[in-house]
This record gives structure tokens, sequence and C-alpha cells, in this order.
């Protein structure tokens, strides 16, 4: 036990300032903390073609030509958007609002409510 420990205590000491804060602000995103505009852009007509503000989050089934973002509009309501990449459309995701996050501590969302699924019966 105490060499689980050790070796945990040696990879969260191997992290930089940067790293930590940087993963906070992942965490901080994914839960619908941070402003983001996220901006679709078309490299050979130089157009933005969509841009999407708000407290949203980059979906984790986006793949190479596809990305999907989801937003937060409500207490309980969520909207999902799946966009098309090509070799001529790009984005960027921008945070829009500062957020205080630590440097120096980890932060763990634990959420008994995702461990029990919704079952719906038809």
């Amino acid at each position: 036990m105490k060499y689980i420990f050790l070796v945990l205590v040696f990879l969260l000491s191997a992290c930089n300032d940067a790293d930590v804060a940087s993963r906070n602000l992942s965490k901080a995103a994914d839960n619908f903390e941070v402003n983001r505009r996220i901006v679709f852009y078309n490299g050979i007509t130089n157009d933005y073609m969509l841009v999407i503000e708000g407290l949203c989050s980059k979906d984790n089934s986006s793949t190479e030509h596809t990305l999907g973002i989801v937003c937060k509009v409500g207490p309980n309501s969520y909207k999902k958007h799946l966009l098309g990449l090509s070799d001529n459309v790009t984005f960027f995701i921008e945070q829009i609002d500062g957020k205080n996050v630590s440097a120096y501590h980890y932060r763990v969302i634990f959420k008994p409510s995702t461990l029990i699924p919704d079952i719906e019966i038809r």
C-alpha cells in the first residue's frame, strides 16, 4: 500500500503548475462552469462560418472529421451540436472569462448520480 502512495506522490510531483491549472480548467469547462466561444473558420474564404458562445464543452464523441459541442442552456437543459470539419474548415475554442483554479491542488469531482443509470421502460 505504501508503494502505491509513493508512486502517486512521485507522479503528482512531476507535474508543473501549468499542467495542474490546465487540467482543472478543463474539468471546470466539462462541468459547464466556463464561458467559451467556439468559432468555425473557412480557410479559403477567410470567413467565420459559425460562432457558438456559452457554457460549452467539447464532446468526447468528436472525431477527426466531426466536432461535437455540448452547451448548457438552462438548469437541466442542454444542446448538442455536431459540426463537420474538412481540409479548409477549422475551429478554435476560446475561453471568454477567467476562472479561478488552483495550480497546486487537483480537482476531483465525484457524482454518485452517474453511477445509477436512468432506466426507461417502453
